[in-house]
């Protein structure tokens, strides 16, 4: 080849492709949504935010008649069953058990989770006359027990810092807070953001990886401290973004 011939041959570099938007989210409206303990305060709270947005939602508990009673309460087209019917029945399940009993209800729904979206918004705090504090499980978070004892399974972590009170006033049209989400896998972080997006006033962002979640569940016990002192249900807001 001469000296001619290596000038012609192309030099640039193919082009790179955009950065994909992070505002960019995909459609949810379709999914169903089970919440694993949807009797209890945060979990009846958001099942009602979701369903009262349009989504199809289906409330979990140990005693399929308990989800049932509290589904009827709800409208929205919410039904009640088992937690392992739930978890079967649903497209992404939200896990928002107490504390207490979170290993033992996920190690007992494994089969019924294989292949599920789960999303863990447990906080694992304890509580004494100096009020909320912050415990840190053997595998760093609820979010990370719950990778663990459901391998089969996509596990996410959100939905830690909202107000049961709000989330369950009929009368709130908004509530203004941003919803911190943390995952292995983009896909699945994204879904939980849009998600999370469904519900007016709010947004979900991305806050890391799963080994982050400890820190976003213990901020919790300062947003109880925060609410005690100030009589308030305070969220979070993530600035600049």
């Amino acid at each position: 080849m001469t000296s001619t011939d290596s000038a012609q041959q192309p030099t640039d570099a193919p082009a790179k492709a955009p950065a994909k938007d992070p505002w960019d989210l995909p459609d949810v409206s379709g999914l169903v949504v089970g919440v694993l303990g949807g009797t209890g305060p945060q979990g009846k709270g958001l099942a009602y935010r979701l369903a009262r947005a349009g989504q199809k939602v289906i409330i979990g508990s140990r005693a399929a008649e308990r989800a049932e009673a509290a589904a009827e309460e709800f409208g929205h087209g919410v039904e009640g069953a088992d937690n392992a019917e739930c978890a079967r029945r649903s497209d992404i399940v939200i896990v928002a058990v107490p504390w207490e009993g979170h290993g033992k209800t996920l190690e007992s729904l494994r089969e019924e989770l294989a292949g599920k979206l789960v999303v863990d918004c447990v906080n694992p705090l304890g509580f004494d006359k100096k009020g909320a504090y912050a415990l840190k499980p053997e595998e760093g978070s609820a979010a990370e027990q719950a990778a663990a004892l459901l391998p089969e399974s996509r596990v996410t972590a959100a939905f830690h810092h909202l107000s049961a009170v709000l989330l369950q006033d009929p009368e709130i049209e908004e509530i203004d807070t941003d919803v911190m989400v943390l995952g292995e896998v983009r896909a699945d972080v994204e879904i939980v953001q849009a998600l999370a997006g469904r519900i007016p006033g709010m947004r979900g962002i991305f806050a890391g990886r799963l080994r982050n979640a400890h820190q976003v569940e213990s901020l919790v016990a300062n947003l109880i401290s925060v609410n005690r002192r100030y009589k308030a249900h305070a969220g979070l807001r993530v600035t600049d973004v």
